[in-house]
């Protein structure tokens, strides 16, 4: 098959919308997201996080669309497509497909995390245990390599499953079926969270401005936050999203989209803050308490809530759901990048990266047990070396990278990027924008990238 072969795209609108949005919504939003809010103060923290994704990370995410709708091509091609002749921009496509690779060397064994819990609150594993026994559940789930690498394949296997069907009948069907049940499902758990006693005030704290508690935690401390939760939230840089533009027909401007999907994103972000935080005031847990929120302080608040399994293993399912909806699209990035620059066929390419994913995954898994002794980066260990180097390297770099590419002469130039995004009926791209987005979105950019790079106090 032909490099330049036309590609399979979405059957509908609504399709290309539900899975670009899947793609970005995942673990940050529902883990992530939460923790970093009750660690911030609260409320002020989410309003400085809402002012910066509308700064930030709907103009990145329009380019990423923007390079993948003009060109059809993944990041490699897609640079050589644009850039002017003798350019070299395509050489940060290399480092795009390299850091999706590394993304999904452990995004897969947290993916996997979330289903082993989904089958733990299912079979009644947390029926009845005590609270001193909770966090027991999760060390023992680290310690046993086995057990956590059964999971880690099950995501990859089902993952490439998905793709194996194509982009209509598979990942575009499967996706839409998930990102339905996830947005029924948030709503639902939220519901019954709003409904505990003392909701009220895990509300307050979550959505009522208390700038005394942000001065008392550091009101730099909280924008800095809020910067990079607002940057990370929707993977841009490596073309996680671009991938999805070289799918998408002329009908419709890329603003708009890219405001659709991140409304989305930031509605899966900000409702399960509504299913956390009176959780946690209703049982006196600390919402603040970090990574441990989901697999400790949570199932905590489950195992005490009348009808706890069932709530648990609902909000388990919808963690897998948004999990999996980041796993399978960028699957489906790595497969087509393949396709793009080896001229391989989409089957061929989904076995040679299920291997390789597969393969690869496996120091991650070992770093919490075998190879816990293991540390790549300062005194890191494998999984936390890998996501530092994604999220406080690659993603950074790559955004200012893109942003360079699509405003300045030398690259593809703002207005070839504007003619792009204005294509279609929808919202349309000022050109009074050209300053903003050249010189005042690099250098919030390079905030992010420096901010993520001192160690925290």
């Amino acid at each position: 098959m032909s490099v330049k072969a036309k590609r399979e795209g979405f059957g509908t609108r609504l399709g290309f919308l539900l899975v670009s949005a899947g793609c970005a919504i995942g673990i940050g939003n529902v883990w992530k997201f939460p923790y970093i809010t009750g660690a911030n103060g609260g409320a002020v923290f989410v309003l400085f996080y809402l002012a910066f994704l509308v700064l930030m990370g709907i103009p990145v995410m329009t380019m990423e669309l923007a390079i993948g709708r003009a060109s059809r091509r993944t990041m490699v091609e897609g640079y050589k497509a644009l850039e002017k002749k003798g350019g070299m921009w395509h050489i940060h496509g290399w480092f795009c497909v390299a850091g999706n690779y590394l993304l999904m060397m452990y995004y897969t064994t947290v993916s996997g995390w979330m289903l082993a819990y989904f089958f733990k609150f299912a079979s009644g594993r947390f029926d009845g245990i005590s609270e001193e026994a909770i966090p027991e559940v999760f060390t023992g789930l680290l310690a046993d390599p086995l057990t956590m690498g059964i999971f880690m394949a099950l995501t990859v296997i089902i993952g490439f499953g998905v793709l194996s069907l194509g982009v209509k009948k598979g990942l575009e069907r499967v996706n839409t079926v998930m990102m339905s049940g996830l947005l029924i499902l948030i709503v639902v758990l939220a519901v019954n969270s709003l409904t505990l006693e003392n909701a009220r005030q895990g509300v307050m704290f979550y959505l009522y401005p208390d700038w005394k508690r942000a001065l008392d935690t550091g009101i730099i401390k909280v924008i800095s936050a809020a910067m990079s939760q607002a940057f990370f939230t929707l993977s841009i840089g490596l073309g996680s999203i671009e991938v999805f533009g070289t799918y998408m027909s002329k009908d419709h401007s890329l603003l708009g989209e890219s405001i659709r999907i991140c409304a989305l994103d930031t509605f899966v972000a900000i409702i399960s803050g509504l299913i956390i935080f009176p959780a946690c005031f209703s049982y006196g847990v600390d919402p603040g308490q970090g990574p441990a929120l989901i697999f400790v302080t949570l199932p905590t608040v489950f195992a005490s809530m009348t009808g706890g399994r069932i709530w648990g293993t609902l909000f388990f399912v919808f963690m897998v759901f948004a999990s999996f909806s980041t796993v399978t699209g960028v699957f489906e990035n790595i497969v087509t990048m393949l396709t793009d620059n080896f001229g391989i066929s989409r089957q061929r390419s989904i076995i040679f990266n299920l291997v390789f994913i597969l393969v690869f995954s496996i120091p991650c898994v070992l770093g919490y047990n075998i190879w816990s002794n293991v540390h790549i980066i300062g005194a890191r260990d494998v999984l936390d070396s890998e996501d530092f180097l994604v999220s406080n390297l690659l993603l950074p770099i790559g955004a200012f990278v893109i942003v360079l590419f699509c405003v300045i002469k030398s690259g593809w130039g703002f207005e070839n990027f504007a003619n792009e995004v204005n294509t279609g009926k929808g919202i349309r791209l000022s050109p009074k924008l050209k300053f903003y987005l050249g010189c005042i979105l690099p250098v919030m950019i390079l905030m992010v990238l420096f901010g993520g790079l001192i160690p925290a106090s």
